[in-house]
């Protein structure tokens, strides 16, 4: 089984920065893929960044490539999700998610078995 915990979301104005963190405890199987989804209001929740597999690789949704950056300290067991030049429409629940099999590189819900509880991101213009 693998439990997550966000945390680091907050408020900041447009042009600001945050990271997220996401505490990973494991107690079977490491998890093969990783990944930061989010969620605003009315909306669908969707993949932000992944990390797989296992490290090696990373993938970003358009609206977010060149300003987030996602990583994995396998020591402390911790992902990150750096933000840079946040914008208003970056506003959503951020959740952090885990696969233990292959994600095939894809943003799909279904196969990440595991989510955090979520954290806001709040960015005003």
């Amino acid at each position: 089984q693998v439990q997550l915990v966000e945390s680091g979301g907050g408020s900041v104005q447009a042009g600001g920065s945050l990271r997220l963190s996401c505490a990973v405890s494991v107690y079977s199987y490491t998890p093969y893929c990783m990944g930061w989804f989010r969620q605003a209001p009315g909306k669908e929740r969707e993949g932000v960044a992944l990390i797989y597999p296992r490290g090696d690789s990373t993938k970003y949704v358009d609206s977010v490539k060149g300003r987030f950056t996602i990583s994995q300290d396998n020591a402390s067991k911790t992902l990150y999700l750096q933000m840079n030049s946040l914008k208003p429409e970056d506003t959503a629940m951020y959740y952090c998610a885990a696969s233990l099999w292959d994600c095939g590189g894809l943003f799909v819900r279904a196969a990440f078995g595991f989510w955090g509880q979520g954290t806001q991101v709040t960015v005003s213009s």
